[in-house]
């Protein structure tokens, strides 16, 4: 197999870690596989370099300071595995073999980048060349990076140029667990996760994979998360499946608007779990929550309208904190899902205004990690879906 290993700070955060990594990438070519490495910087070095930063500095000069982290680590790790008899070479930018180039803007050239890659995977026969994460090289030749994670982004990008079978992501967690083992009883590894879920958890704080790495996988390349400890490059951990894809997908029926309101809905313990119990009792399927400070809105398919009001209505009359419940129908819901939404500022903006030019009323709208559900009267569907597309897929 052709295998890009990413090893990350902590993985490389001593030099008894350094061997552990170097015996791992020494047994899998000596099984016979071609091994591209990349390397984060030890430990916290990078996040020390900043700190030390007590100047300004300009972007180009704090670039070449934290740069010092990866160029040390890929020196040690390419030491490491010389003893060990495997020819090896360490690639950092300005090197004729460094693969990743950014444009003016600081964005990854994708072209130029893959052809790069294509050339350092062609030189993979018999050498392993040890690659500094989280950085990268613009076109005049100076060091940019790749952002908070950016060693993810290093290892799954040139997994995909390289044609790679499959990236093994070494870190200090056990692959991905069902919750925080330092918090949670009882916490187990998770054998599989999709590329969908995984990046949901790592926007929400789930530090396994950064979440920008996930965008370059495709469906062809294998991802696997393993612990440092575990020695085996080829085995074990956390398997990442499928490929995260730019959506806009418009719910083809009508969905119905169903609003509890209330002058202490918040304060109320078990409120939503109450209600929600109250219609999946009665096998009515919530396409969508939102809440406010004073009411809760439920969506459901329109063809439950008036059996889910009835079943809501009997809630608010027992209930001291409800007050009403109201129906709105029918409503449309549009939702769109990128990998990049969370890395756009002013995204919401940019959706949102061009609906509200074209004087198209928003009921709602739900943002989660990685997509924006719009609620709008089942008559706009049609236009908005259209400026959406207009806007979001251009």
């Amino acid at each position: 197999m052709r295998v890009v290993a990413k090893f990350g700070g902590t993985s490389l955060g001593s030099g008894d870690r350094i061997n552990r990594a170097a015996d791992s990438v020494a047994a899998a070519v000596e099984a016979g596989h071609e091994i591209a490495v990349v390397a984060s910087a030890m430990g916290n070095t990078t996040d020390e370099l900043l700190d030390e930063i007590k100047f300004d500095a300009d972007e180009p000069d704090r670039a070449e300071i934290v740069s010092m982290g990866e160029r040390t680590s890929v020196r040690m790790l390419k030491a490491a595995l010389s003893a060990r008899g495997v020819d090896a070479l360490f690639v950092e930018p300005g090197r004729d073999e460094w693969p990743i180039v950014t444009d003016a803007r600081g964005e990854v050239n994708a072209e130029k980048t893959r052809e790069r890659a294509a050339e350092l995977a062609s030189e993979l026969d018999g050498t392993v060349p040890v690659i500094t994460g989280f950085l990268a090289e613009n076109e005049e030749g100076g060091v940019t990076t790749l952002g908070r994670g950016g060693s993810d982004t290093t290892a799954v990008m040139l997994g995909t140029y390289m044609d790679a079978d499959e990236v093994v992501i070494v870190t200090d967690v056990e692959g991905v667990m069902t919750g925080d083992p330092s918090v949670v009883e009882g916490a187990r590894n998770v054998g599989e996760i999709t590329v969908d879920e995984l990046r949901n958890l790592s926007f929400r704080g789930a530090e396994v994979v950064a979440p920008s790495a996930l965008s370059y996988k495709d469906d062809d390349l294998h991802v696997r998360v393993v612990h440092y400890q575990h020695g085996d490059l080829l085995a074990g951990g956390t398997s990442v499946t499928g490929k995260f894809e730019n959506l806009i997908d418009m719910r083809e029926s009508p969905l119905a608007c169903m609003t509890l309101a209330g002058r202490a809905i918040r304060n109320r313990p078990g409120i939503l779990s109450d209600l929600s119990t109250a219609l999946g009792d009665s096998e009515i399927n919530i396409d969508a929550v939102a809440s406010g400070m004073d009411s809760i809105t439920f969506y459901v398919d329109t063809e439950f309208a008036e059996r889910a009001e009835n079943i809501l209505h009997q809630e608010v009359i027992g209930e001291d904190s409800l007050s009403s419940v109201s129906v709105d129908d029918p409503i449309a819901v549009i939702r769109i899902t990128g990998g990049e939404l969370p890395n756009q500022p002013g995204i919401i903006h940019e959706l949102v205004q061009p609906v509200a030019d074209a004087h198209i009323n928003i009921h709602d709208m739900i943002t989660s990690a990685t997509s924006v559900a719009l609620f709008v009267d089942w008559d706009d569907r049609e236009k908005t879906l259209e400026i959406l597309q207009d806007h979001f897929q251009q």
